[in-house]
């Protein structure tokens, strides 16, 4: 629903990684499927995972809000397999390709490059987009006050001007093979520096734009976001053809391909890639308000301006600051003013009642609302540990109660019983809370507080506990 380097490898090398050799591959990854998951069996389990790879264009954390090119689009083709998302993040291409054929992802959204070497071990979605590879130099420091003819007889333009240069790439990457073969065009060496397999791509751009190193090579949309939080960067020279971008799913997951690229073709022509891709690529502003922003992933560790509030109350509970955050973020969007339809006021969103009971005199006070809705959520953690022992079961129980109202809970459960179920247990509780519109549930002399459209809570708990995963991805617990 967290590093001025804030650019991951992982992107690059989804790029751009090739094979050292054929026995490497083979040590590195599991290049054949080991599971058989196809499209049935993910609608039976009930959501898409996905690997991605955290950075400033794919995925990352933005005011409490998951975001990136990679995530939207993801979302898009969960809702139109109507089944949940699931995102792991990982830093690499071979470990990615390795965990989809174990099976333990589905999908892997990072935006390859699509080669002949690698349709041997995976299929490729259609292409979304075409890229090019590019070569990334500094501007001298007073460029701006340069005459541009002078300026541009001082960047490299001609291949064969990298004769005897220097070029910082990552280890076995295919900026690397490119540079080997533009190597034998121009007739003379480039003096290819590989990084270690650990090193970011990006903190090489860094590298550059800090006089560090003098030379990297990068793809060009990506480039082009890089050149936006550093504007000393040079990235017009192009290296290479273009090349094909898109997704990867095992070779045996045929029918999860083919809706793949019927989802992608109607949503090119809806129009809502081309509104995701500027949104993304295309927006300087936003995207230097993104990549610098104190509340990025990309940045720091923040979430809000409230994460020192909020890691104070989190302790008086005993729950991690991420989870309170996540609730705090689903009630007002970390605005302290926020109000409801319904009259509930704040960052915890408090109505009168509550907030007199529980020592909110300023329900737009951040702190008091804060320390308010955390004796709410205590108060109700109390009274659920009585008949809820285990504590992540017991946690879905109260956050339904501080959305919904205890006594929607109880009837719930008290239906659940009725019928068999564990009362114990928020999957069979939830489903009798969904029912509470229903006159033959509502009716039901074990529901005492009646009916209620109770889709909201449901929706709510799974909301606030999705949002928290994925904060755990990305910011630490400190």
């Amino acid at each position: 629903m967290a590093r001025p380097v804030f650019l991951s490898s992982a992107l690059l090398l989804a790029l751009l990684i090739t094979d050292c050799s054929k026995k490497q591959s083979q040590e590195s990854f599991t290049q054949e499927p080991q599971v058989n998951i196809d499209l049935e069996q993910i609608k039976e389990k009930g959501f898409l995972q996905a690997i991605v790879d955290n950075n400033s264009v794919s995925y990352f954390i933005y005011r409490g809000t998951p975001m990136g090119f990679e995530y939207e689009l993801l979302q898009g083709l969960a809702k139109y397999l109507k089944v949940d998302l699931k995102i792991r993040v990982i830093s690499g291409i071979e470990q990615s390709i390795d965990l989809l054929n174990r099976g333990e992802g589905d999908l892997i959204a990072f935006p390859l490059t699509i080669t002949q070497e690698r349709t041997q071990y995976l299929s490729f979605t259609d292409a979304q987009f075409n890229t090019t590879q590019v070569l990334v130099q500094k501007r001298p420091s007073n460029w701006r006050r340069m005459p541009a003819g002078r300026l541009e007889r001082m960047m490299i333009r001609n291949p064969v001007e990298l004769i005897g240069k220097e070029v910082y790439v990552m280890k076995e990457s295919s900026f690397k093979q490119r540079l080997e073969h533009l190597s034998e065009e121009i007739g003379g060496r480039i003096i290819i520096k590989e990084d270690s397999a650990t090193a970011e791509t990006e903190s090489l751009i860094q590298k550059v734009a800090l006089g560090q190193i003098q030379y990297t090579v990068t793809d060009q949309t990506f480039a082009m976001v890089n050149a936006i939080y550093y504007p000393n960067l040079d990235i017009r020279t192009v290296l290479s053809l273009p090349q094909q971008i898109g997704w990867a799913t095992r070779k045996n997951s045929g029918s999860l391909l083919a809706v793949i690229n019927q989802w992608l073709d109607e949503t090119k022509r809806s129009g809502r890639f081309q509104w995701i891709y500027d949104k993304y690529f295309n927006n300087p502003r936003s995207s230097q308000i993104r990549m610098t922003s104190d509340y990025s992933s990309l940045v720091g560790n923040r979430i809000s301006p409230f994460d020192e509030d909020i890691k104070r109350e989190a302790k008086n509970i005993g729950w991690d600051w991420r989870l309170l955050a996540s609730i705090v973020y689903q009630e007002s969007n970390f605005e302290p003013a926020a109000e409801s339809w319904a009259g509930a006021v704040g960052l915890m969103q408090l109505m009168p009642a509550a907030a007199q009971q529980f020592g909110a005199a300023d329900r737009k006070n951040p702190q008091q609302s804060l320390r308010a809705g955390v004796r709410i959520l205590k108060h109700f953690d109390d009274l659920w540990s009585k008949y809820v022992r285990d504590k992540q079961e017991r946690l879905k129980f109260v956050l339904a109660s501080y959305n919904a109202g205890l006594s929607h809970v109880i009837d719930a459960r008290n239906l659940a019983k009725k019928y068999g179920k564990d009362p114990a247990k928020w999957d069979d509780v939830e489903s009798f809370l969904k029912q509470k519109s229903n006159p033959k549930y509502y009716r039901d002399p074990v529901a005492v507080a009646g009916y209620c459209k109770c889709e909201e809570p449901v929706n709510y708990v799974r909301d606030i506990l999705s949002r928290y995963e994925e904060y755990k991805l990305l910011i630490s617990d400190v």
